[in-house]
């Protein structure tokens, strides 16, 4: 029998997800594993999209900066000041590099996040998850981390510590768009962009062998893992916000023989 999540039920987990800045403590009391899953999408879900949110509007006023600036040869201090700030956050060398600004701020594909999360996290359960809201498995060499208990002798990094689930979404997204590990990953968004097609989890994997040490066998683990739970529906393109989280969600969690029993 296929369960589907319905809008109002969703609209109400959205809700909730917003205020949340953990994984809440029931969720771990969740026995059935696709219950979940399915919970763990319902709280990670509507804080991508606001991550997502976030760099759209950076890149809107980028273009904006560029087009007002190319046509009136002036640019006022405020708006500079901005640009600044946003250069020092993507790593951009050139202050007035408006490719590389195009090529840096640009969505993450919603099925690689999910996938990304819920291999790293082990969905949520992992230590660094639940003490460090650390969904993605992101080192530091600062002070506050956790140090990991098969750490190699002589080795100084930690795992980091976010204060809110958003917080290590958005870093992430920030690593991917910034480091240059990712480059081709930047490279091959900016191709599809151009092209007018779509830029999906399930192409982006590809370029991730440098995420994790098993290279090769990791992009396969994440195309695996979006194909399981049919997650590239969400990477499809959309002319309009997307407002009906209900019905999209419902797509992707219908419960479906062996949809998602495994990882």
């Amino acid at each position: 029998m296929i369960r589907l999540i319905t809008g109002i039920v969703m609209m109400s987990a959205v809700m909730l997800a917003d205020t949340l800045t953990s994984f809440p403590a029931d969720y771990y009391t969740i026995k059935d594993t696709k219950a979940q899953k399915e919970r763990f999408v319902e709280i990670l879900y509507p804080l991508i999209l606001k991550e997502e949110e976030k760099i759209r509007q950076e890149r809107a006023f980028v273009e904006a900066f560029f087009s007002h600036f190319t046509e009136d040869g002036i640019a006022n201090a405020e708006a500079v000041s901005r640009l600044a700030k946003i250069a020092k956050k993507y790593r951009i060398k050139s202050l007035y590099d408006k490719a590389e600004y195009l090529k840096r701020i640009d969505t993450i594909p919603v099925s690689l996040v999910l996938a990304q999360a819920a291999i790293e996290s082990n969905w949520g359960k992992s230590r660094f998850a639940r003490e460090a809201n650390n969904l993605f498995g992101e080192w530091t060499w600062g002070k506050r981390g956790i140090v990991p208990k098969n750490r190699p002798e002589g080795k100084r990094y930690k795992i980091r510590i976010f204060d809110t689930l958003e917080a290590s979404i958005a870093s992430y997204m920030r690593n991917l768009n910034r480091h240059w590990a990712y480059a081709e990953f930047r490279d091959a968004r900016l191709a599809a962009r151009e092209g007018g097609l779509p830029f999906t989890g399930f192409m982006a994997a590809v370029y991730l062998k440098r995420y994790s040490q098993m290279g090769e066998k990791y992009t396969h683990m994440v195309k695996r893992t979006i194909r399981k739970h049919r997650w590239n529906l969400l990477d499809m393109p959309k002319s309009a916000p997307r407002l009906d989280l209900g019905r999209e969600l419902a797509m992707v969690l219908s419960r479906e023989p062996g949809g998602v029993k495994n990882f």
